[in-house]
């Protein structure tokens, strides 16, 4: 591991036994706590993640979280429904700056969240956790509250496959094992500390975040940590294990859509000036049906939305 890496990690990875509800609740120090949580088809775990939040962190004199948005990506079960009914506020993503036309993605509906928010720091949660605590967002917002320097704070966890008799079994990220982690070990190796590059689970100041662009697909967790390394600093970053992940799993197909966009964000910020050749933008995918081996071509999203600063710096322009 790069030194610069390891001593990094030494000094910015801390876990969640280390952040007490009081303590952190005490350093928020009269600042303001949105979480976001963009949700596309899961009514089957998000209203349990919304109910958690709302009782444990919002209710009673002294809350730690302020504002609780279910950004619904076009969900077609009762992801919305759900979400309304454990007390979460719900917006579909083109009820969000609605002359701005929607893409599907979890970068967009995540960069309309931040627009529909206004805490002072933001802390995003993917709504498929079937192993949420809501120690999960007192631990990522410590070293926030705590110190000044800390812009973005990733959650560190072990990622366990379970299969169909209950059995946990190594495998879980095989994105980050396949693609993000040689990505970064090979061209940001300072940043080859962070444990979980593509953790869902994160929480940001809300000038860092208006400050970045979003990419709209699955890129947007890996870019978010390139960018925020780049412009303040790895020192900026830190990390906290959380202990153990349970989510919803991707099939194979799924997962190789997701790492082809990781790519692209990745070759954006390696090739800024588009030197190098571009292979598209559409993904070859294999499967055997009736007529034996068939072949598609799957859309890889490399769309980005601008820092949401540019975006409220032109309303006001254009208000004026």
């Amino acid at each position: 591991m790069h030194p610069d890496a390891k001593a990094w990690f030494r000094r910015n990875t801390s876990s969640a036994a280390d952040w007490s509800r009081a303590d952190v609740t005490r350093a928020k120090a009269g600042r303001t706590v949105s979480v976001i949580i963009p949700a596309r088809d899961e009514a089957e775990t998000v209203g349990a993640i919304v109910a958690s939040i709302v009782t444990n962190l919002m209710d009673g004199d002294a809350p730690l979280v302020d504002e609780l948005l279910v950004v619904d990506s076009d969900s077609q079960d009762d992801t919305a429904t759900v979400a309304r009914a454990g007390g979460a506020r719900v917006l579909a993503t083109d009820a969000i700056l609605p002359l701005i036309p929607p893409v599907a993605g979890k970068g967009e509906a995540m960069w309309r969240g931040l627009a529909a928010t206004d805490g002072d720091f933001v802390v995003f949660v993917d709504a498929d956790l079937r192993s949420f605590t809501p120690e999960y967002v007192v631990a990522l917002l410590g070293p926030l509250m705590t110190d000044t320097n800390i812009r973005l704070v990733k959650a560190a966890y072990a990622r366990p496959l379970v299969n169909d008799s209950g059995v946990r079994i190594g495998g879980g990220g095989r994105v980050t094992e396949l693609v993000a982690r040689p990505l970064l070990n090979l061209h940001w190796p300072e940043l080859a500390g962070v444990a979980q590059p593509l953790a869902g689970e994160y929480a940001a100041r809300r000038d860092t975040l208006e400050d970045v662009p979003f990419p709209c697909g699955y890129g947007v967790e890996i870019a978010l940590l390139i960018d925020i390394a780049a412009r303040w600093g790895i020192n900026a970053i830190a990390q906290v294990d959380l202990g153990e992940r349970l989510h919803r799993h991707q099939d194979q197909q799924r997962l190789g859509l997701m790492a082809a966009e990781i790519w692209q964000v990745a070759l954006a910020r390696l090739d800024p000036h588009g030197l190098l050749p571009r292979s598209g933008e559409t993904l070859a995918q294999f499967t055997y049906g009736p007529q034996g081996l068939e072949v598609a071509d799957h859309h890889v999203d490399v769309l980005a939305r601008p820092p949401m600063r540019e975006i409220r710096s032109a309303s006001t322009a254009t208000r004026r």
